[in-house]
């Protein structure tokens, strides 16, 4: 569905990513691991047309996008849940969730209800401000929000981000059950240990490269993951 070959994008003088090529198969879940500044949401950004690649080729469901707008790659079923939530904190949840609407002109009662099915809570909470709730409440919206687009491709930037354990699992449930309903996942994540057991395929990315990539069970027993990512050794 989603195919980079040699991205390449410079950060204020920086080269933040260095080449990597990688592909996210329909309706997968696919991971990009790696520490802080290696390049993993400079990837997402430059994919959602945020950021300009230096060079390199971005193709979805066969179409190059590389040099396409935000709305446009939008409109073409792309979406991205950020790092941080971004909420709007003055608006009601059913507002913020027909934000991700936007573009939509259809009626949006179906994916209304899909979105209160898979987080009851919203429901719950629909009219109340998105400023007022809890952090796993507010990261419940902004994956709901980002579904009120009925996208194709979902890419998620840290949902775990300073969450508790509890609420972690319940997020990545969540993702699971999406992956299944047919949406596919591009997902990073700084709990290794959480993204290589949902994720099917995954890619490790150091200081702008792409270093190791294999499924999520054969990573998970590579030793030097193990060490350098999962806290072990």
């Amino acid at each position: 569905m989603l195919k980079i070959e040699d991205l390449r994008v410079n950060y204020g003088g920086i080269e933040a990513v260095k080449g990597i090529t990688l592909e996210v198969p329909e309706k997968k879940i696919v991971t990009l691991i790696g520490a802080n500044g290696a390049g993993k949401s400079t990837t997402l950004r430059t994919i959602v047309g945020l950021v300009k690649p230096a060079s390199g080729k971005i193709f979805f469901q066969g179409g190059e996008i590389t040099s396409f707008a935000p709305d446009r790659i939008v409109s073409l079923g792309i979406t991205l849940v950020p790092e941080g939530r971004r909420v709007f904190p003055d608006l009601s949840v059913l507002e913020n969730l027909k934000i991700g609407a936007y573009l939509r002109k259809d009626n949006l009662d179906k994916d209304l209800a899909w979105v209160y099915e898979l987080f009851p809570r919203l429901k719950e909470r629909s009219w109340q401000a998105a400023g007022t709730l809890s952090g796993g409440e507010q990261q419940m919206l902004a994956v709901g929000r980002a579904l009120m687009s009925r996208p194709k491709l979902m890419m998620m930037d840290e949902p775990s981000l300073g969450l508790a354990p509890l609420i972690v699992k319940n997020i990545f449930d969540i993702i699971k059950e999406i992956s299944r309903q047919g949406v596919t996942i591009l997902l990073i994540e700084q709990n290794a240990n959480m993204a290589l057991h949902t994720a099917d395929y995954a890619y490790v990315l150091e200081t702008g490269n792409i270093t190791m990539q294999n499924t999520g069970d054969v990573l998970l027993k590579d030793e030097n993951i193990r060490r350098a990512y999962l806290g072990e050794g």
